[in-house]
């Protein structure tokens, strides 16, 4: 895996594996665009979120990863082969199941108390929402997501703890640690 710096990361994972936070660590570092594939998704308007058609959605996409430079992170992937594509490296946050479930009731805490921000309400019903997300990812998206990276092992970077990314990567850019 280079070492040099990449224009175009690609970062997934399951929701509390800490994705939005070593993309808003390597953008700062690197000075690469973010996008969050929730924002993709959805639009984010002042009367509450719309979610986009499927075109609408997958033409968004395009027009981010047909750019010279990036960081896209999100848990999905059946849609997003484009941006694996064209992704200079491909980070998948492997975490463990009991520490991404630590980080899902960190993360509620924090937003109730104002202290993280959410582009989303945080409500108890999405709270449960995240359980039954990251246990649908232990069950069948891990083994799903691992077929479709498969043909990009040239570029897959797979992390089951901060250090590794630190270590083998990213050793100047890391301020992702919890």
């Amino acid at each position: 895996m280079t070492k040099m710096k990449p224009n175009k990361i690609h970062i997934i994972g399951s929701v509390g594996s800490g994705k939005t936070t070593l993309a808003r660590s390597l953008s700062v570092r690197f000075k690469l665009p973010h996008y969050e594939l929730d924002n993709v998704v959805w639009k984010r308007t002042a009367g509450g979120d719309i979610r986009r058609s499927e075109k609408d959605r997958n033409e968004y996409l395009q027009s981010i990863a047909n750019t010279d430079s990036w960081i896209i992170e999100g848990v999905h992937y059946e849609w997003v082969a484009e941006s694996f594509q064209k992704a200079d490296i491909i980070i998948f946050l492997d975490l463990s199941y009991r520490k991404r479930k630590y980080r899902i009731i960190r993360r509620f805490i924090l937003q109730k108390l104002g202290v993280e921000k959410a582009n989303y309400a945080p409500t108890f019903k999405i709270f449960r929402k995240m359980f039954v997300w990251n246990r649908y990812f232990e069950e069948k998206s891990r083994q799903e997501i691992m077929t479709m990276l498969g043909t990009h092992q040239n570029k897959l970077c797979i992390i089951k703890e901060a250090i590794e990314l630190e270590k083998n990567i990213f050793p100047e850019a890391m301020a992702w640690k919890s």
